[in-house]
């Protein structure tokens, strides 16, 4: 039996803000994004939101990188 995923309450607008600043989604990104969409209590906003970052990802205008996170200064 699996534990039920828990997100923190402005995890998708914290990721979706970093991802449009720094133009690429992290390993670490892509996994909370995974466990996002598992996620059945999400609001349309957060839905929304998820499928712009996935848009955008395919459009080439975001680059995944395989880094763990990225640091902007």
């Amino acid at each position: 039996m699996t534990s039920p995923t828990i997100l923190l309450p402005s995890a998708i607008s914290d990721l979706f803000a970093q991802v449009t600043i720094s133009g690429s989604i992290t390993l670490a990104d892509r996994y909370g994004l995974m466990a996002a969409v598992l996620d059945e209590s999400l609001d349309e906003e957060e839905r929304f939101s998820i499928d712009r970052l996935l848009h955008s990802v395919s459009r080439g205008r975001v680059k995944i990188v395989d880094e763990l996170s990225t640091v902007i200064e």
